[in-house]
């Protein structure tokens, strides 16, 4: 089974042959995914990489956790399941969906207007 890690602090100029040609010194790796701005396409600074098994990703995150890389010095450990966003289509706990002003109606007539419509 793939173990996921997830890589952090890393430069820009990062690759994913980069990553790809440094992670298998610890053994077989599974994929990796260097992850990027969607409207820049740049990197956000933070990949992840799956090693084939779970002693391949232990051995990578005793060499490469701290490890230096292109002036940065890494950070590797396993990555954590993504967590829930809200569904589709939903406003999650932000409240949403009312519009505008709450109560709706005229504001004729409410205490304190004294002038005439």
């Amino acid at each position: 089974m793939d173990v996921k890690l997830y890589v952090g602090n890393l430069s820009y100029n990062t690759t994913d042959e980069d990553l790809r040609t440094l992670f298998a010194q610890a053994g077989t790796v599974a994929s990796v995914a260097v992850i990027k701005d969607r409207d820049t396409n740049r990197s956000r600074g933070f990949a992840f990489v799956e090693m084939a098994t779970q002693v391949e990703a232990q051995n990578a995150i005793t060499m490469f956790n701290g490890y230096k890389l292109q002036d940065r010095e890494l950070a590797v450990n396993l990555a954590r399941p993504r967590e829930e966003r809200g569904g589709s289509g939903s406003f999650g706990n932000r409240g949403g969906g009312k519009g505008g002003k709450s109560g709706g109606g005229s504001r004729r007539g409410q205490r304190g207007d004294s002038r005439r419509y």
